[in-house]
């Protein structure tokens, strides 16, 4: 068996510079909380999205193990156009509603989920039998999920937290378990 523990970033302060923007405060406070989450899992291999959000969300778990992180530019976040959206709301809704559909300089769905999980089949092959963490975004995360569990879909995304951190069991290529154990999330389902 093979873990993914997939880690959406945490909150980020905005800019337009994708690749560089970095965590906020409480970002950064989460990333500690995402770290503790992590130490009770044997983490093999750290694995991260080029962009600085993602990197920063799981560089205390890579510190943890005596680990650098390995880059995969693939598990970035899709991009959803190239001028900022008038309204987001509807701009991902539209995507997420036509998988085929893309928006000028932008990803389909279909686009971003082939290139995640193309990577992602590589790593499954590469360490097979070992816990590798994947810091990431929440679009392409989902999109990965939904390619083995179409009910990862639009209304998933809008619960995750961020960060959030979801641990996926493979046998070979094949999915098994998900578990939510990002513990604010947990303990926000508790509540319920």
């Amino acid at each position: 068996m093979t873990t993914i523990y997939f880690v959406r970033h945490a909150h980020s302060t905005y800019s337009t510079d994708e690749l560089g923007r970095p965590l906020s405060k409480q970002g950064m406070e989460d990333a500690k909380k995402v770290t503790n989450v992590l130490k009770g899992e044997k983490i093999d291999i750290v694995l991260s999205s080029p962009y600085k959000r993602a990197i920063q969300t799981i560089n205390g778990i890579a510190e943890f193990t005596g680990q650098s992180i390995g880059m995969v530019d693939n598990f970035r976040e899709r991009v959803l156009t190239t001028t900022p959206a008038e309204d987001f709301s509807h701009a991902i809704q539209r995507v997420w509603g036509d998988e085929a559909f893309s928006w000028p300089g932008g990803e389909s769905n279909l686009d971003a989920q082939k290139r995640g999980i193309s990577s992602l089949n590589e790593i499954l092959d590469t360490y097979e039998g070992k816990h590798i963490v994947i810091g990431t975004h929440g679009n392409i995360m989902v999109l990965m999920m939904n390619y083995f569990d179409t009910s990862y879909d639009f209304s998933f995304w809008k619960t995750l937290d961020m960060p959030d951190i979801f641990k996926l069991t493979f046998c070979k290529k094949e999915l098994k378990t998900v578990d939510r154990i990002w513990e604010p999330a947990i303990k926000k389902e508790r509540e319920r």
